[in-house]
C-alpha cells in the first residue's frame, strides 16, 4: 500500500473503533438508567429517543451504500440527472414514515407491548401464520439487503487501500457485527446519530472538491455532452417515464413498508420528539440525497479516460484523486457510516425476529420452565442470533453479485411487497383481517418476484409497482369479503 492508502485506512479503522466504543458505552449507560426489561432495552432502546436522535437514526437506517457510492456512481457514469431525480424522491422518507406511522405505532406498541413489526402484526391480526410467513420473508430479504451493504463496505475499503476483497470484507464485518451484537438498539441509534453527522460532513466535502476541480460549469457541461449525452434531461440516459415512476414508488411512498424504518416509530420518547424528527430528518435527507447525486453527475466530467470495474468504484476512486489524503479519509468515512447504519439496523431487527417473534412465541410459548430459562438466557440468545446472521451474510458476500445498487433495490422491493399493506392497511382499514393480510403478503411477493425474474413490464413500469398493486387489491378485496362482523373489540381498542 502507498502512504496515502495507509493514512486513509488508518482513518477508517479509527472511525470504526470509535463507533464501537461509543455504541457500547451509551448502551451500558442506557441499561443502568432504564428499569425496563431486556427486550425493550435491547430491541427498542427503552423507547427513549429524542427528536434529533430519532431523525438521524431514521435517515441513517434508510440511507445506505447505494446513496453514497452506487447511486452517485451510476449518476456520474450512466444515468446523469435522471438518477438524481430518483434520489430526490427519498427526501421525504423520514417525514412520510414518521408522519403516517409514528404516532400510531407509538400508541399501539405501548398498548400491546410490541417491540418489533411482527409483534405489531400479531397484536393487530392475531395470526400465527402471518407472523411466521412475514418474518421468514423479512429475514430472506434482509439477508439480500445486507449482502449489498457488506459488499459496499468491503468495496470501499478495498478500493482505497488495495487490500484483498476478502480481507476488506472481514474488517468491516467484524466491527459492525460486534457493536450491534454487544450494544443492541441503543448502540445502533447512537452510532446512527454519529454516522448521520459524518454523512452530512462528507456530502459537503464532496460537493466542495468536485466544484473546485471542475474549472467551470460550462466546461463541465461541454464534457458531459460528449461523454454522457442526455445527462441533463429527466429520461435522456436510460430511464423511461414508467421506470422513473417505478423507482419513485420504490424509494418514495413504498418506504412505509420497510420494517427497519417503520419500527423507529415504536422507539421515540414523546410527540414533540416525533415532530422535531420529521423536520430535521427531511432537511438532512435532502442534503444527503440531492447533494451526493448531483455531485455524482458533476463528477462524471472528471473521469477522463478512466475505466471502472463497475460504477461502485467510481466515487471512491474520484474522491482520492480530487481531495487531499486527510479529507479523502474523512469523506470515505461517510459512505462507511451509511453502510454501517443500515447493516446494524437490519441485524438488530433480524435478531429480534428470531429470538422474540419466532423462538419465544412458538417454541418457548407460555411454558413456565422454558420461559424462565428464556428470560435468563435472552441476552446470550440475542447476541448469538446477531452474530450468526452476520456470519451467514459474511460468507454469502465472499462471492458477491456485480452491482450493489440492484441488490439493494431488489431487497427493498421484496420487503415492501411483504409488509406495505399489512402495516398501512392495518392502521387505517378496519376490515383488514388476518385472511386479508396473509393473502396480501403472499400475493405481493409472488407477483413481485415473478415480475422481477421474468422482467414483466407494461409501459416500463416494473416489478415493485405490480407487487404493491396486486398486494393492495388482495388486501382490500379479501378483507371486504371475509370480515363481515368486524374486528374483535380488543383489537379495535389496542390498534385503532
Amino acid at each position: 500500500m502507498t502512504n496515502n492508502q495507509i493514512i486513509i485506512l488508518a482513518i477508517l479503522i479509527v472511525y470504526l473503533i470509535v463507533n464501537f466504543v461509543v455504541g457500547i458505552f451509551f448502551s451500558k449507560k442506557q441499561d443502568k438508567a432504564s428499569s425496563m426489561g431486556f427486550e425493550k432495552k435491547y430491541f427498542i432502546g427503552s423507547r427513549g429517543m429524542n427528536g434529533f436522535v430519532l431523525a438521524m437514526t431514521t435517515v441513517a437506517t434508510y440511507t445506505s451504500v447505494s446513496s453514497f457510492v452506487s447511486g452517485p456512481g451510476a449518476a456520474g457514469l450512466t444515468y446523469g440527472f435522471s438518477q438524481a431525480w430518483v434520489a430526490g424522491v427519498q427526501v421525504g422518507a423520514a417525514f412520510l414514515t414518521l408522519g403516517v406511522l409514528g404516532k400510531k405505532f407509538a400508541v399501539i406498541s405501548r398498548k400491546t407491548g410490541a417491540v418489533t413489526i411482527a409483534g405489531y402484526l400479531k397484536a393487530r391480526y392475531k395470526s400465527d401464520a402471518l407472523v411466521i410467513i412475514t418474518t421468514l420473508l423479512m429475514l430472506t430479504f434482509f439477508v439480500a439487503q445486507m449482502i449489498g451493504q457488506f459488499m459496499g463496505g468491503a468495496t470501499l475499503i478495498e478500493s482505497v487501500t488495495g487490500l484483498p476483497y476478502w480481507l476488506a470484507l472481514l474488517i468491516f464485518a467484524l466491527v459492525v457485527i460486534a457493536y450491534t451484537a454487544f450494544g443492541g438498539f441503543t448502540a445502533v441509534v447512537i452510532t446512527d446519530t454519529i454516522q448521520g453527522v459524518i454523512m452530512l460532513i462528507g456530502t459537503f466535502l464532496f460537493l466542495f472538491y468536485v466544484v473546485s476541480n471542475l474549472g467551470s460549469f460550462e466546461a463541465m457541461s461541454t464534457t458531459l455532452d460528449t461523454t454522457l449525452p442526455g445527462w441533463d434531461t429527466l429520461t435522456g440516459t436510460g430511464y423511461a417515464p414508467g421506470s422513473l415512476l417505478s423507482f419513485w414508488v420504490l424509494v418514495g411512498v413504498g418506504v412505509l413498508g420497510l420494517p427497519q424504518t417503520a419500527v423507529r416509530g415504536m422507539g421515540f420518547k414523546d410527540t414533540k420528539s416525533c415532530h422535531n424528527a420529521m423536520l430535521v430528518g427531511t432537511i438532512v435527507a435532502g442534503i444527503l440525497m440531492i447533494g451526493m447525486h448531483v455531485g455524482g453527475v458533476w463528477a462524471g466530467a472528471l473521469v477522463g479516460e478512466q475505466t471502472f470495474t463497475s460504477t461502485d468504484y467510481f466515487i471512491p476512486t474520484i474522491v482520492q484523486q480530487i481531495m487531499p489524503t486527510g479529507m479523502a479519509g474523512l469523506f470515505l468515512a461517510a459512505p462507511m457510516a451509511a453502510v454501517m447504519s443500515t447493516v446494524s439496523s437490519l441485524l438488530i431487527l433480524a435478531s429480534a425476529s428470531i429470538v422474540k417473534d419466532l423462538w419465544k412465541t412458538y417454541v418457548v410459548k407460555d411454558d413456565p420452565k422454558k420461559l424462565a430459562k428464556f428470560n435468563k438466557t435472552i441476552s446470550y440468545s440475542s447476541f448469538l442470533a446477531t452474530l450468526v446472521i452476520g456470519l451467514i451474510v459474511f460468507v454469502l458476500t465472499l462471492t458477491p453479485p456485480e452491482i450493489i445498487f440492484w441488490v439493494q433495490l431488489f431487497a427493498m422491493g421484496g420487503l415492501e411487497a411483504t409488509f406495505f399493506w399489512p402495516i398501512v392497511g392495518g392502521i387505517f382499514y378496519k376490515n383488514g383481517n388476518k385472511q386479508a393480510a396473509i393473502t396480501s403478503s403472499v400475493v405481493g411477493v409472488l407477483v413481485y418476484v415473478i415480475s422481477y425474474q421474468f422482467k414483466i413490464t407494461v409501459w416500463n413500469i416494473n416489478a415493485v409497482v405490480w407487487g404493491l398493486l396486486f398486494s393492495g387489491i388482495a388486501y382490500f378485496v379479501i378483507g371486504h369479503l371475509t370480515c363481515k362482523n368486524g374486528l374483535e373489540q380488543d383489537v379495535l381498542d389496542s390498534c385503532f
